[in-house]
């Protein structure tokens, strides 16, 4: 049995597979020499959690009695790693298996996900070799540090395997966070190279101290700073237009308030959509700990065809980039650390098979509360001004947020209008808008 699975689909191991007692799930990829890139297992409970340190399975914990990583040497332009799992001695209390790849110090480099290509993952018999399953992780990433890949997990008495292909800001440490792990910050890394071939970490990167599992681990208070505030007008200068321009970015400030995309020779290229918000630390509004918010960035498409439908974390419908819609969400940020929000990206090029998307935010899950929340929107274009709708306007009694509206213009670029109105729900704000889809309760 040889499956091909794709982002957010899941697929039997053990069942089609009668025998099987060990697996090896393999991930690769290509990237620039430079990237320094690591793969990680969780071993997971019933809560999503790990249960001890020593669930963490990477460079500096390589095995347990039933998991074991392998650093696979590879060309320079590529990289390989392995995870060896014994099926039939995974403890009871292990329900879970996530596999992740990590960017070391991708932050201060300035790298991130969107340099990788040709990544895949694959679950072989470890005991044949053959290739039970695979997923293709396919041109997925942006400015991620961080990449969930999939998971093993238990369904009765059998295995499955999940494709979650998602991404995410903040490294190990975030991923640690978000599975209960605490991790104490490093040392700055020194200029000394990095050995290939070692599965073990080299002299300037020291072993990650990782304390015993907290329930609630803390989380820094990140606040996104406001935009510069605009140049007081000229004494002699005619009343500020509603736009207020830069070289570097245009604000939409006003309810209406539009401008088109710079068209190219060479076309629009790929479009980044990302939303950010200010998040408390601890248990306040926008932490995602205990009793804080998950706030989501979607959207509402209409292609040109006439098909309508929605890209969102709620339901997996994470959307795709080559594919129609030609707009996909990078992933649904739950850890609480993140600094870079959440991501929506565009396929430029498909811009005569889009006829509109709406932008919307909403709060999936906690106290609603917009003014608290500082979001602020960013459209980002190549060759072009990035375009910013700041969330200025509130209404806290409504947890939906319809943000901008971009329109097809003639089939060779997009208008952006700002809108920064507020619903009850997808129902409510889909009627708003005529998009006419039928909508059922959903979750994550």
């Amino acid at each position: 049995m040889n499956t091909e699975v794709v982002k957010g689909q899941k697929a039997d191991l053990t069942k089609g597979n009668p025998g099987i007692r060990s697996v090896t799930v393999e991930i690769g990829w290509k990237a620039p020499s430079s990237m320094d890139i690591d793969a990680s297992a969780f071993l997971l409970g019933a809560q999503g959690k790990v249960n001890s340190d020593d669930d963490l399975i990477f460079y500096n914990n390589p095995s347990t009695p039933y998991i074991k990583y392998k650093d696979v040497p590879g060309t320079a332009s590529g990289g390989l790693k392995q995870f060896e799992v014994s099926l039939d001695k995974i403890p009871a209390n292990i329900m879970k298996i996530a596999f992740t790849l990590t960017l070391y110090d991708g932050e201060n480099r300035k790298q991130m996900f969107g340099q990788m290509s040709e990544a895949e993952c694959r679950v072989l018999d470890q005991a044949t070799g053959s290739q039970i399953l695979r997923c293709n992780l396919g041109n997925q990433f942006s400015v991620e540090t961080a990449v969930v890949v999939g998971e093993l997990y238990r369904y009765g008495e059998e295995w499955k395997f999940s494709a979650i292909v998602a991404g995410f800001s903040g490294g190990l440490k975030a991923l640690c966070g978000n599975y209960g792990i605490e991790v104490e910050d490093e040392p700055a890394p020194s200029s000394a190279a990095k050995q290939p071939g070692k599965a073990t970490p080299p002299p300037e990167r020291p072993p990650l101290q990782v304390p015993p599992p907290r329930t609630e681990p803390s989380r820094p208070n990140i606040v996104i700073p406001p935009p510069p505030a605009p140049a007081p007008p000229k004494q002699e200068a005619a009343p500020a237009p509603a736009l207020n321009l830069n070289l570097k970015k245009i604000e939409l400030k006003k309810k209406g308030d539009s401008i088109n995309l710079k068209k190219s020779a060479s076309g629009l290229g790929e479009l980044l959509i990302n939303l950010n918000w200010n998040q408390k630390q601890g248990g306040g509004l926008f932490s995602r700990n205990k009793g804080g918010v998950d706030l989501d960035l979607a959207c509402l498409y209409e292609l040109k065809n006439g098909s309508k439908g929605v890209v969102q974390a709620l339901g997996n419908a994470f959307g795709n980039l080559q594919q129609p819609p030609y707009i996909m969400l990078d992933g649904d940020d739950r850890t609480g650390s993140v600094t870079s929000g959440e991501n929506l990206r565009i396929n430029g090029s498909k811009v005569a098979q889009i006829e509109r998307i709406l932008v919307f935010a909403f709060i999936y899950k906690g106290v609603t509360n917009w003014s608290e929340a500082d979001g602020v929107v960013t459209l980002k274009q190549d060759g072009g001004p990035d375009i910013i709708v700041n969330l200025d306007e509130h209404n806290n009694r409504k947890g939906m947020c319809a943000i901008a509206l971009i329109r097809n213009v003639d089939n060779e670029t997009f208008s952006i209008e700002r809108l920064v109105q507020y619903f009850s729900g997808h129902k409510e704000m889909d009627e708003a808008y005529g998009w006419g889809l039928r909508w059922v309760a959903g979750s994550k």
